[in-house]
């Protein structure tokens, strides 16, 4: 290889990037959702079990957030990548500000698979959630 071809090496505590993804808010194109967080997830080399956690927990969050989402809307996900840590945004367009209840089995779960958890609406007619994983936390027993 010469100077020019050679390929960096990949520093993860360098990384940062933001990815968004914008679906019909419908849950026939979550498994679209799904396959792109494990596609980043890898890319922070985060394991196998993190990553299906991740998974999981954006489909639960995305389950949650289309219950409230306006029909003929859109689903937009965004992601932020650093070294380690991944931090996912889906939001939708809802009717009034509705917030998941926080007692409930599909919350416990986004609690559960993800290292923080948190629901906003930054407007009456939109709602988020945003999860944070990071690649060296441990689950707690």
């Amino acid at each position: 290889m010469t100077e020019e071809t050679e390929t960096p090496a990949v520093d993860l505590a360098g990384i940062r990037d933001a990815v968004s993804v914008r679906l019909p808010a419908v849950s026939a194109y979550l498994s679209v959702l799904r396959t792109a967080t494990a596609g980043l997830a890898a890319r922070l080399d985060f394991t196998l079990d993190q990553i299906e956690d991740l998974r999981i927990a954006v489909d639960e969050a995305c389950a949650m957030l289309l219950r409230q989402a306006v029909p003929g809307t859109d689903l937009v996900a965004e992601f932020e990548l650093t070294g380690e840590e991944m931090t996912v945004r889906v939001e939708v367009s809802t009717v009034g500000v509705t917030t998941p209840k926080r007692d409930d089995f599909a919350w416990m779960v986004l609690t559960a698979l993800a290292d923080d958890v948190d629901a906003t609406s930054d407007s009456p007619d939109h709602m988020a959630i945003v999860l944070r994983k990071r690649r060296g936390a441990a689950r707690p027993a």
